[in-house]
């Protein structure tokens, strides 16, 4: 099973920046998506951003054009980045792992990290 670890949450300004970073135990080179999934307080977990093995990548449309996404798959992380963060950004992040098909399929979650973005 595959450990993911988020870092890089905490408080910033919607003038500043956001970077956060998603280590996982062993290589993704063949996991299909990796993603970064957020939550914010009463409402249900949604996609921000994943990219595929190939290099596909497919933002949620509140945040295309102002977050970034990309994968090492030699470092074994996924970055999501902006420098226009916004308050209604304010969730807890999730990173997640997920392919295969049948019962060879996998999805894979990470703890969640806090960020809270103030104006």
């Amino acid at each position: 099973q595959v450990q993911l670890v988020e870092s890089g949450g905490g408080l910033v300004h919607s003038g500043g920046s956001l970077r956060l970073s998603c280590t996982a135990s062993e290589s993704i080179r063949s996991i299909y998506a990796m993603g970064w999934y957020r939550q914010a307080p009463g409402k249900q977990r949604e996609l921000v951003a994943q990219i595929t093995s190939s290099g596909r990548v497919d933002y949620a449309d509140s945040v295309k054009g102002r977050f970034t996404i990309s994968r090492d798959n030699v470092k074994n992380t996924v970055l999501l980045q902006t420098d226009s963060p916004k308050p209604e950004d304010t969730a807890v992040y999730y990173c997640n792992a997920r392919g295969g098909t049948g019962a060879a399929s996998y999805d894979y979650w990470g703890q969640g990290t806090q960020v809270t973005v103030s104006s």
